[in-house]
């Protein structure tokens, strides 16, 4: 009966017969088809065939998907009835479709789990000619599985499949493996599933190994993938797996800790795609600060091993250039415009952190140090504000969301940080306006806020603040009118700082806001430059405060309704700047600074400005012609109480009007080259201010020349106290010398090379010289005080060094000669150009016309580095100094020294222009083609000739500042030079030949000097050998610590050491031995983060192969302690010298501490090269260090710290070194080799107590 209703089923089976076999079975009663119990062998194996059929058939797609799975259902249902061996058959049937790839939809696969899970519960099963247990079959099957080769199209299900599993650890693992192996054969769109399914598997375990996996694959597809068609898709594709990532660890809080694990301990393996993951986990608020610390740490090292690693050879050569974190996380930031909105939160949060945590500081009194536009960040620490700022660009320019907030912060910033600098946000702000200002009109209510808080800012960062901003004024008429009337308010606000506020902006505005007529200064620049060449020379004509490029927006049109409407503008903030006349000098100083940039910006306002001057220069002159002085210095002071305080600025008043004249007369003359009298005309028609201002300032010339100190009741009698009277007269001093160097600026420009004119301009001179020699006599009698800065402005130094030292024109030597006569107003012309360049070296930019313009204060600064180098090459000091008996500073050492900051300058403020500059002090006869190590080595060559005639000299012709200028010269200089030339290797080899030759008997030039070998030498190899030669010098000059030898049994040193210099010397030994120590600790410090637990059986591959990095270490460690050896063993002189000796003792025995820990973990192969090191240490140096201790004991007669340090430091040492003697019979022996200096110590100690005080008992027996 059964056998029939087979057949029949069997019959009906075909294709053909289908609704026949559907009503066929319907009909059967469940007696007729319940007869095949599981326990019967026939039951058994009718089941596995209904397996064997419908697995297959559910793989097929022949199926609908609900079918499919109510067939999977009652399988499962009916797996744990089966028999051992038909589970096993079961499971081989599934092991070996995913092995042919017969898995393709992975239906089916949801019913393994079962199958596997029924089997592990089986007791025996038969495995070869043995058995098994149903666990071990499993594993075995697993293992096959997973050993074999898989379909990427099954991949997915696979792994899906082997969640429902349970795995054992190490199956898991073995699991995990494959899978990530299986990433690189799948296609890019199929990874992000993977993924998420993947991060479900760890939830079983292996989450480090998961994270780890899914990183390092997406560091290799971005480094396979870089110009390629396929990167917008791959950053798709990580984007997608970054969320994926992101959801797992929000929901498993184990994920996340193994996520932090990871990335902290894989600093150096970090990838953009693991910064955008980081970034984006950081939105989790229980993970944000620790993950954004990480960050900043991070950064903050990688550029601290940057800047190690570029300043040392021997680290360059031995640990290659990695791409660095902060070019990483800006490629992240690149990468995030591929719809990776969940990171460009945690970017702009990255950005901020940096620029609070790293900005500029506030310095003592609230001052802090003027970077300027073109100073380049040179420390770590500007570098990660720099690379904040420049995270914020690019995210503003990138990602519409984030701009609202990037700006809002930043200048929340700008309005609450009043107490600290926020420079750093200026210039962010600048970069923004600059990079996308039509964009920024679209919140340009943040920055009208903004405006209402400038009476309460600080100065400098409303200057700053509107500068940034400027650009905008132009196109946006409701943030112009915003800013006019928050100006308006400030100028009558309480406040200085306010008042002074609504003048800087009131002065940006007139300078952008152009009336009709207005010649651009590009237009006035030809004819004024032909105007410069000739007896106009000197006259500046740029920008002075404010200055804001022109490329910047160039939306500005100027119709004539504009214009118009601008002139009336511009006219009505100029009778509102007319009320400052009256407020105080520091409001006042900031008009006149403010005056000429904009008469050179808006010359149709010249007549309104020039009569605002003329009208405040009459308030101060005397009209009478016979009476002196011819200004009225008592109107230019105030008093309140007992204080005495200066109320007009007066010679900055004269100073603002003489170069407005100047410009605005330069600039009539160029527009009407061959109008005759036209300029009188003209001066009609604007009110005759012409004439009267030069009739006054010839008058003021002419009796100025005829006033005596007595006029100004200033005579060498006169009191400069901080009295009421001594503050008056220095206030008085002040004007005078200002009011003078104002006259003898414009009387050179107006003078036209003229013999008498010359004589006058002399006379002139020799006032301001004389007062100011009263000045600093009586200044040096009490407390010092800077001299006051000079009114001459950078271009008419320039000229008038050029004029004093290179012009050989025929017609003018006989003028000229007039001032070449006189060395004070050589060295006095000489002395404000270094005063100058070195306001620009701290500032970045000078006072007077040009001051702000970055382009034409480079282009003054060549031409004077150009005339102090003719000068200083062609007029040595030596024949300078000739003959002549008085003290004072000779102008080539002025030169010289004006040279040496003019180097210091180039670099910090204009390293792109270096060649340039160098280019520039040559002329004509400069190669415009050498490179700048060539150009470099051109001038290096002639300060070291200069250098080389000073050393041959007599003693008595030997000038310590000009060799320690040279020096300092040729250290700045080197610099420039590549390390890899021939032109450094050149310099260091004569650096070493002339340290060799020279006997160091000045201890600041052979302070400089050494400075300069080392400073060399650390670029082209490691110093240690050079420190182990000076160690010997040192040694055999001041001999053994047990028998001090006299003057008469000393030999003289390799190196020329005298007594004069030993301890100098001695310190920048020392100082040198910390830096390589530092590089040694920084060493070990990276290998020991190499030493992950899974990468340890790495160093074993190598067999007999020393780790280069090792080697290196013990290299220098070994010659290091050879020169610490003989130094211990040395008479140096007690204080200093002995407190440094052992405070690098003690550091160079942690050290050795550190490097022991490390050898303890790493494979024994390790310990032989360490050997040397330990018998080193141990037989030579600690014994030594021992008798050292008791050497300063013995002068000191007194305890400290620094040898209690030392002892414990060497006792940590030997204790891990027992350690290791324990671990390898290598280092036995060489451990106890100084314990008894130790004991001998002691006692030695012990027995000098009598002989001291009884105060130092008492506090031993607290102790």
């Amino acid at each position: 009966m059964r056998a029939d209703i087979m057949e029949k089923i069997v019959s009906l089976s075909d294709g053909e017969h289908i609704p026949e076999l559907q009503q066929y079975l319907s009909s059967l009663t469940d007696d007729q088809v319940t007869s095949s119990p599981p326990s019967a062998p026939e039951g058994a194996s009718r089941r596995l065939l209904l397996y064997q059929h419908c697995i297959p058939l559910c793989e097929s797609g022949d199926l609908q998907t609900e079918v499919a799975s109510d067939i999977i259902g009652l399988l499962m249902l009916e797996t744990h009835n089966l028999p051992g061996p038909s589970l096993a058959q079961l499971a081989s049937l599934f092991v070996d479709a995913i092995k042919l790839g017969k898995m393709g939809s992975g239906k089916s696969l949801e019913l393994f789990p079962t199958v596997l899970t029924a089997l592990a519960a089986t007791e025996a099963l038969s495995y070869g000619k043995g058995e098994l247990s149903g666990e071990e079959y499993k594993k075995q099957l697993i293992n096959s599985l997973c050993s074999s080769r898989w379909d990427p199209q099954c991949v997915i299900h696979l792994t899906t499949m082997f969640r429902d599993v349970p795995l054992a650890p190490e199956e898991l693992q073995f699991l995990v493996e494959k899978v990530l192996r299986m990433f690189l054969k799948l296609d890019l769109q199929e990874i992000p599933p993977l993924v998420y399914q993947l991060l479900l598997l760890a939830a079983k375990g292996c989450k480090k190994q998961v994270l780890e996996g899914i990183i390092s694959y997406f560091k290799e597809q971005d480094l396979l993938s870089i110009m390629t068609p396929i990167i917008q898709n791959l950053r798709h594709v990580e984007g997608t797996a970054i969320l994926h990532i992101v959801f797992a660890v929000r929901l498993d809080q184990e994920l996340g800790r193994e996520f932090l694990k990871s990335v902290k301990g894989s600093q150096g393996e970090l990838c953009p795609f693991s910064i955008a993951l980081l970034l984006s986990v950081a939105r989790i608020q229980r993970y944000e600060e620790q993950l954004f610390d990480f960050l900043k740490g991070a950064i903050t090292k990688g550029f601290k091993d940057e800047h190690l690693q570029q300043g040392s050879k021997f680290l360059q050569d031995l640990l290659p250039q990695r791409c660095s974190l902060a070019q990483m996380i800006l490629d992240t930031v690149k990468n995030s415009v591929f719809g990776w909105d969940h990171v460009t939160q945690g970017l702009v949060q990255l950005g901020f952190i940096l620029m609070d945590a790293f900005g500029p500081k506030a310095g003592p009194f609230g001052k802090t140090a003027t970077e300027g536009v073109n100073a380049t960040a040179k420390t770590p620490t500007q570098q990660a504000c720099r690379l904040g700022g420049h995270i914020l660009l690019e995210g503003f320019k990138m990602h519409e969301p984030i701009r609202g907030e990037i700006l809002e912060q930043v200048l929340n910033r700008l309005v609450t940080k009043t107490a600290s600098p926020v420079t750093h946000f200026i210039d962010l702000l600048s970069d923004i306006v600059v990079s996308a200002p039509m964009i920024l009109l679209e919140s340009s209510s943040k920055v009208t806020e903004t405006f209402d808080h400038l009476s309460y800012l600080p100065l400098a960062t409303v200057q700053g603040l509107l500068k940034a901003v400027q650009p905008l004024l132009k196109v946006s008429m409701s943030m112009k009118d915003a800013l006019i009337l928050v100006l308006r308010k400030a100028m009558f606000s309480s406040q200085l700082d306010g008042r002074k506020s609504a003048v800087t902006g009131f002065l940006l505005l007139l300078k952008n806001f152009r009336v009709l007529g207005s010649m651009a200064s590009s237009q006035c620049s030809p004819a004024l430059s032909f105007m410069y060449s000739s007896h106009y020379e000197g006259i500046s004509i740029g920008p002075f405060i404010c200055d804001v490029s022109c490329a910047q927006v160039q939306v500005d049109v100027h119709s004539r309704y504009n214009s118009a409407a601008n002139e009336a503008f511009c006219l009505e903030i100029l009778s509102s700047l007319r009320r400052c006349l009256g407020q105080q000098a520091d409001v006042r100083l900031m008009l006149y600074e403010g005056f000429h940039d904009v008469l050179r910006r808006n010359s149709q306002l010249a007549s309104s400005i020039m009569q605002t001057l003329l009208s405040q220069v009459r308030r101060y002159y005397e009209p009478e012609q016979d009476l002196l002085p011819p200004v009225k210095l008592e109107l230019c002071i105030g008093a309140q109480g007992d204080q005495v305080f200066l109320q007009e600025p007066l010679a900055h008043l004269l100073s603002c009007t003489v170069h407005c004249l100047l410009w605005y007369q330069g600039m009539r003359r160029s527009a009407r080259p061959n109008a005759g009298g036209s300029d009188d005309d003209d001066d009609e028609e604007e009110g005759g201010f012409q004439d009267e201002l030069q009739s006054i300032l010839e008058s003021i010339t002419r009796r100025m020349i005829k006033c005596e100190l007595e006029d100004f009741e200033l005579d060498k009698s006169a009191e400069f106290s901080l009295s009421s009277v001594g503050v008056k007269n220095s206030i008085y001093a002040v004007l005078v010398m200002g009011v003078y160097e104002v006259l003898i600026e414009y009387n050179f420009t107006k003078a036209n090379y003229s013999k008498s004119l010359f004589e006058e301009l002399l006379e002139l001179f020799s006032r301001y010289n004389k007062l100011s020699e009263i000045l600093k006599e009586k200044s040096g009698k009490g407390k010092s005080s800077k001299s006051p800065r000079s009114l001459l402005s950078m271009g008419f130094v320039s000229t008038l060094l050029t004029a004093l030292f290179r012009d050989s024109a025929q017609s003018r030597e006989e003028a000229l000669l007039v001032l070449r006569s006189s060395g004070d107003f050589l060295r006095y012309a000489v002395s404000v150009a270094l005063q100058k360049i070195t306001q620009l070296e701290e500032t970045g930019h000078t006072d007077g016309p040009d001051g702000q313009n970055t382009d034409k204060t480079f282009h003054h600064l060549c031409d004077i580095t150009s005339v102090l180098m003719w000068r200083y090459t062609n007029i040595p000091c030596a024949v300078e100094d000739a003959g002549k008996k008085e003290k004072r500073c000779s102008v080539s050492l002025l030169c010289l020294e004006g040279l040496l900051r003019i180097f210091s300058t180039g670099q910090q403020r204009y390293p792109a222009r270096v060649a340039q500059l160098l280019s520039a002090i040559g002329g004509t006869h400069t190669n415009w083609n050498a490179s700048v190590t060539e150009k470099t080595a051109f001038y290096i060559r002639q300060f070291q000739r200069a250098l080389f005639t000073q050393l041959n000299g007599g003693e008595e012709d030997f000038n310590s500042k000009e060799a320690q200028l040279l020096v300092n010269i040729l250290s700045v200089l080197s610099r420039q030079l590549e390390p890899s030339s021939q032109q450094f290797v050149q310099m260091i080899t004569w650096t070493v030949k002339i340290c060799k030759e020279t006997s160091f008997e000045d201890i600041a030039f052979s302070k400089g000097l050494l400075s300069l070998l080392f400073s060399l030498h650390v670029l082209y190899k490691s110093p240690v050998s050079l420190l182990w030669e000076l160690c010997q010098d040192i040694h055999s000059q001041l001999g053994d610590i047990d028998q001090v030898p006299t003057a008469t049994d000393r030999t003289v040193s390799p190196g020329n050491l005298t007594d004069n210099s030993l301890q100098t010397v001695t310190l920048l030994v020392l100082s040198q031995v910390g830096k390589v120590l530092d590089e040694v600790d920084w060493l070990i410090t990276k290998k020991k983060g190499q030493l992950v637990p899974d990468r340890l059986s790495d160093a074993t591959q190598a067999a007999g192969q020393q780790d280069p990095v090792e080697k290196a270490l013990t290299l220098q460690l070994g010659t290091l302690l050879t020169a610490l050896n003989e130094l211990v063993q040395t008479a140096l002189p007690s204080g200093v010298c002995t407190n440094t000796l052992l405070g690098e003792l003690s550091r160079t025995y942690t050290i050795l501490t550190t490097l022991v820990k490390y050898v303890c973990v790493c494979p024994l192969k390790s310990l032989i090269p360490l050997y040397f090191q330990v018998k080193l240490s141990g037989s030579h140096l600690t014994p030594q260090c021992y008798s050292f201790i008791t050497y300063v004991q013995a002068k000191l007669l007194r305890e400290t710290k620094a040898i209690p340090n030392l002892i414990y430091s060497i006792e940590q040492y030997e204790k891990y070194l027992i350690t290791l003697s324990k671990k390898s019979k290598v280092c036995k022996g060489v451990v106890w080799d100084g314990r008894l200096s130790h004991i001998e110590l002691m006692s030695t100690i012990a027995s000098q107590e009598p002989e001291q005080s009884q105060e130092p008992k008492k506090k031993r027996k607290k102790q």
